[in-house]
C-alpha cells in the first residue's frame, strides 16, 4: 500500500455539512423576507426576523464544517479559501442589519463556502491526490 494513500483526508462529512449549512442559510435568508412580505409579522417585528437564532447556529454549523474540514488539509490555498469565505460569510451574518451591502455580502459568503466545499469533496478523493515525489 502506497503511503501517500493512507494519508487521505478524511473530512467529507464535514464538507456535506458545510454544503447543507450554506444552502439552508440561503433558502433561509431568501425565504423569510419572502414570507414576512405583506404579512403582519413583518409589520410587528420588521428588523428582528434576522435574530430568530438561526443566524448563530448557522455560524457555528459552518465554522465546525470548515474547522473539520480544513484541520489536516494539505492544500494551503484551499484552506485559506475555506477560511476567508467563512469570515465573510460570518462577518456578513453579524452585520447585515447595519448596512444592507452586508446581506449582499451574506449571500456571496455562503456561495463561496458551497464552492469550497464542493471543490474541496471532488479534490480530495482518494484518486486526485496527487503522490509526492520522492
Amino acid at each position: 500500500m502506497n503511503s501517500n494513500t493512507s494519508t487521505q483526508h478524511h473530512h467529507g462529512k464535514a464538507d456535506y455539512f458545510g454544503i447543507a449549512g450554506s444552502i439552508l442559510c440561503l433558502i433561509h435568508c431568501l425565504v423569510i423576507p419572502v414570507l414576512a412580505l405583506g404579512s403582519t409579522f413583518s409589520a410587528s417585528h420588521g428588523e428582528s426576523i434576522g435574530f430568530l437564532g438561526l443566524d448563530y447556529l448557522f455560524i457555528l454549523v459552518n465554522g465546525a464544517a470548515v474547522f473539520f474540514a480544513t484541520r489536516d488539509h494539505r492544500v494551503p490555498a484551499l484552506r485559506a479559501f475555506l477560511w476567508f469565505s467563512f469570515a465573510l460569510f460570518s462577518v456578513s451574518l453579524l452585520l447585515e442589519h447595519q448596512n444592507p451591502a452586508f446581506h449582499l455580502l451574506g449571500y456571496l459568503g455562503s456561495g463561496l463556502l458551497i464552492a469550497g466545499h464542493v471543490y474541496n469533496l471532488i479534490f480530495c478523493k482518494p484518486w486526485n491526490i496527487r503522490k509526492s515525489v520522492s
